[in-house]
């Protein structure tokens, strides 16, 4: 009974000291499951919608397109007749296609979890988190474009394009959003400090 007593004690205490802790990885869970899950009943929706795959994916396409297009290139866009995708071709060359991941949603989700998980003020908070997804949106356009690019022009360094440079450019966007959110504005800091 005393060991018991103990564990439940000692137990107490973890929850005590790392009470910020818990709070953060549990607020990050409940809300990455909950956008998760809304961003999943979207696409299920949207699978008998006006744009194919989804509107999100549909709009990544164009808008990578007329990028392309803006920078002197004769680029077409196409529904893939195999797969939910958009395929992406310049002069006739089908280079890439962009899928549901490409669209950048699932990153914003990510990005959204962390931040509201470390939120101060609210206004500044909805303010970082428009401002971020914004910039994580536009960041993915110039990155399919720039892997567009690369495909046109180096297609021999497809790999390393596509496997790491491509995420990496999108992640460390990401990464240094956060850094900065937790350095800038996150109350945790100043209650750490």
């Amino acid at each position: 009974m005393v060991k018991v007593f103990n564990f439940q004690v000692n137990l107490k205490a973890l929850f005590v000291k790392y009470k910020t802790v818990i709070k953060f990885i549990l607020t990050f869970l409940l809300v990455y499951a909950v956008l998760t899950l809304s961003y999943k009943y979207y696409l299920h929706v949207s699978e008998t919608g006006n744009f194919y795959p989804d509107y999100f994916t549909n709009l990544t396409a164009r808008q990578s397109q007329s990028l392309l297009e803006s920078l002197g290139y004769n680029t077409q866009i196409a529904p893939h007749a195999e797969e939910p995708s958009i395929k992406l071709t310049i002069n006739g060359k089908y280079l890439a296609r962009v899928i549901e991941g490409c669209n950048s949603i699932s990153i914003i989700i990510l990005f959204v979890s962390f931040i509201i998980a470390f939120a101060d003020k609210w206004k500044t908070t909805l303010l970082y988190l428009f401002a971020g997804s914004v910039l994580i949106y536009a960041v993915n356009i110039f990155r399919i474009v720039l892997l567009c690019f690369g495909l046109y022009h180096y297609p021999w360094r497809k790999e390393i394009l596509h496997v790491v440079i491509f995420p990496l450019i999108i992640y460390g966007m990401v990464f240094l959003l956060w850094m900065f959110w937790v350095n800038r504005f996150s109350r945790k800091k100043k209650h750490n400090a």
